[in-house]
């Protein structure tokens, strides 16, 4: 799968995408990276931890979040995504739902429009992924868990979401999936998720796994935020050995490691 000027090898390989919150309210990290100059810090710090993709997002999408407005979110995200290109080169994932803010971030260099909404947001946002021929992160997520049989009902959605994607001219290898643990899903259902990850292999299409520091970690183990880092290195381990190409993390340097021990056990 190509992504901006890289191509990433993933039949074979877990890579690594950080990431890097321009929001005062993320559940984690919120507030520190708001500023230009600490945030193109943050990246370079990131990228010498082993980062393969920098996902920068200007909205917190944490439970009982505020949505902000498409002018604030482009006024977070910009400059961010348009000093990372000037100065480090490395792919840059932009985490939206909004058409309006993919758009701006693409002509300002994003390479992956990573979307919460599955594409299923905005009308505009497939054709706008289409025609700039940028890759994309499709995430399932519904409105209400009104599942009848969950897991079934989880790939049905997600069947739905790539053929609308398709069908607006999004080519194959421009897309990958995101299960969305974390979100409507209860605690139960994520657990199952990350069991089962190598049932979405059906679909054809790398898969993007998306724990760092989330709530199924926190209600497993009892812990606050901060200390959720051993409980996402084991998904992480997880999503190597159920074939995952990507996963979303906080913590680059840990899970890069994790990452390599497991593949060099697995002899990857």
């Amino acid at each position: 799968m190509r992504i901006g000027n890289r191509e990433f090898d993933t039949a074979h390989r877990t890579y690594v995408m950080g990431i890097l919150n321009i929001t005062p309210d993320s559940f984690s990290d919120g507030g520190k990276y708001t500023e230009v100059d600490f945030a193109l810090k943050k990246a370079e710090e990131m990228m010498h931890d082993g980062a393969d993709i920098i996902d920068v997002g200007g909205e917190s999408t944490r439970p009982g979040y505020v949505p902000v407005s498409v002018q604030e979110e482009i006024e977070r995200v910009i400059p961010v995504i348009e000093g990372i290109k000037a100065n480090f080169d490395i792919p840059i994932s932009l985490d939206t739902y909004k058409a309006e803010v993919a758009k701006a971030g693409i002509s300002a260099g994003a390479d992956l429009i990573n979307d919460i909404k599955g594409l299923q947001g905005s009308a505009e946002m497939a054709r706008i992924i289409a025609e700039s021929k940028v890759a994309c992160s499709i995430m399932h997520n519904r409105e209400f868990m009104n599942y009848s049989h969950f897991f079934t009902d989880m790939q049905n959605d997600l069947s739905a979401y790539i053929e609308s994607a398709r069908k607006a001219g999004i080519a194959d290898d421009r897309i990958m999936i995101d299960p969305g643990v974390g979100f409507a899903k209860t605690h139960e259902q994520n657990l199952e998720v990350i069991n089962r990850l190598e049932q979405l292999h059906c679909f054809g299409y790398p898969i993007l796994l998306g724990t760092s520091r989330k709530s199924v970690i926190g209600l497993t183990l009892d812990l606050p935020v901060f200390e959720r880092v051993e409980g996402t290195l084991v998904t992480t381990v997880m999503a190597v050995m159920k074939g995952c190409s990507f996963v979303r993390v906080h913590d680059i340097k840990e899970n890069v490691r994790a990452i390599r021990m497991t593949e060099a056990i697995l002899g990857k």
